[in-house]
């Protein structure tokens, strides 16, 4: 049978599977496994059948994975992202739309302790979601913030995405993950800017918080006062976020630690710190972080391996040499391939899982972007960018439906992806200063080396 024919098989099947919701791990692995056996025979197959799978997760650098998503179920069952929605609150919740902004920073503060977008989402949905709905912020605003927000997890190291792009594409976890945090910060100001003037141009959006900025004498304040002295004691609650990043990005800059012993070292001082008085992490809470935990990294892990059998398809098929053979031969300058890599995450976005997404486009494109001279490190992050834009954009949205169905607060479909677009735009925006400013991505890795 033709290549051709065979690659337009696997990719029928693949979509087949989807929609008929087979997990996407193994979705990609039956069609991987398939279009194999349609290339090699069954005895060829079978030879990478035996061996891809131990072979992708039998790698000591994984064992990182395991360590930040226990590390962030170790803080939220002990209550820790309460205390830095609290201290964000204070600093941030007199000014127009603070509350929506608060939000946004503490998103930060958890994503770095987690590194999954997902596990931020739903838990600032029970958080933080009711507590500005109460306020009279408006539900797709509240809702848009949340998931939004959510995806600074991505990218704020330590990151899971960033941990298998750099497996995918055999470049330093540790280099990588540093790389993100100045784009974090990035990211952070920008949606927050974005809160500010959207809230500035539609008032009503923050409704009864207008109150509280001398908007009319009849309506009473309904946000809470904080003084200097307040706001300084709620930065005592949030020390465990510093102690915790500080010795994971901290031991990982200094090379203290490599990434999968600083992941280990975070989970293990989480754990200390859940058995604190008042955390109590032990019981019931102790054993949901660790059943969590194994849950979604054996989903990662699915993924991985049935992402390698595709890619192990495509490329004894000679999709990947095709494709950039044809792409490098139009001699195009660097932008035009960037911009390729943007519209094919972006719609892969759309209704793929993110790991997914990694595992697809990385092994086609990945080779082409760093032929016309972009930086491992820099197609990273870009990609994580992108990533988060498809974590957002309907129709699957994933952490959209995370918040509606996470929320204590009633969420129609309509409201819960009301509110998102305005996110999106700053997003787009963000990849846009990142591209025009690439220093802000290599500043801190160059520093390093």
């Amino acid at each position: 049978m033709e290549p051709t024919t065979v690659i337009l098989l696997v990719v029928l099947l693949l979509f087949v599977l989807l929609a008929f919701g087979v997990h996407i791990g193994v979705a990609l692995g039956t069609s991987g496994i398939l279009g194999l056996v349609l290339l090699l025979g069954v005895q060829g197959a079978m030879v990478n059948v035996q061996s891809l799978p131990y072979g992708t997760t039998a790698l000591y650098t994984l064992a990182i994975v395991p360590m930040f998503i226990l590390m962030g179920s170790f803080f939220s069952e002990a209550g820790f992202t309460r205390d830095a929605f609290q201290a964000a609150e204070a600093w941030l919740g007199r000014l127009r739309g603070g509350m929506a902004a608060a939000t946004v920073v503490a998103c930060a503060a958890f994503g770095a302790v987690t590194g999954s977008s997902v596990a931020n989402a739903a838990v600032f949905s029970r958080i933080a979601l009711p507590e500005m709905v109460d306020r009279g912020i408006d539900k797709r605003l509240a809702a848009g913030v949340v998931a939004a927000a959510g995806t600074l997890a991505s990218l704020i190291p330590p990151s899971l995405l960033l941990v298998i792009f750099a497996i995918i594409t055999e470049q330093s976890v540790r280099l990588l993950l540093i790389a993100g945090f100045l784009p974090g910060i990035v990211s952070v100001l920008m949606f927050i800017a974005s809160i500010i003037l959207r809230v500035t141009l539609n008032p009503s959006l923050i409704g009864r918080e207008t109150a509280s900025l001398g908007r009319g004498k009849d309506r009473e304040p309904k946000l809470p006062q904080y003084s200097w002295g307040n706001r300084f004691k709620s930065l005592r609650n949030v020390w465990s976020f510093i102690a915790v990043f500080g010795v994971v990005m901290g031991g990982i800059y200094v090379g203290w630690f490599t990434p999968t012993q600083a992941g280990a070292v975070g989970a293990t001082t989480a754990l200390l710190l859940g058995f604190l008085p008042g955390r109590n992490i032990i019981g019931r809470k102790l054993w949901e972080s660790l059943k969590s935990t194994g849950a979604t990294t054996c989903a990662i892990l699915m993924i991985l391996v049935g992402g390698t059998f595709m890619a192990r398809f495509l490329g004894h098929s000679g999709a990947v040499r095709d494709l950039s053979d044809f792409l490098l031969g139009l001699a195009m300058p660097p932008i035009f391939y960037f911009l390729v890599y943007c519209v094919l995450v972006l719609i892969l976005g759309m209704f793929l899982e993110a790991f997914a997404i990694l595992v697809l486009v990385l092994p086609l494109m990945y080779p082409i972007l760093t032929d016309v001279g972009y930086h491992p490190i820099f197609i990273g992050i870009m990609t994580i960018k992108l990533i988060e834009i498809g974590l957002i954009t309907p129709p699957v949205g994933l952490n959209v439906y995370v918040v509606r169905s996470a929320s204590p607060i009633p969420l129609s479909q309509r409201e819960a992806f009301g509110g998102i677009y305005p996110f999106i735009a700053a997003e787009l925006i963000t990849i846009i200063v990142l591209y025009l400013f690439p220093q802000l991505i290599l500043f801190v890795p160059n520093l390093v080396e």
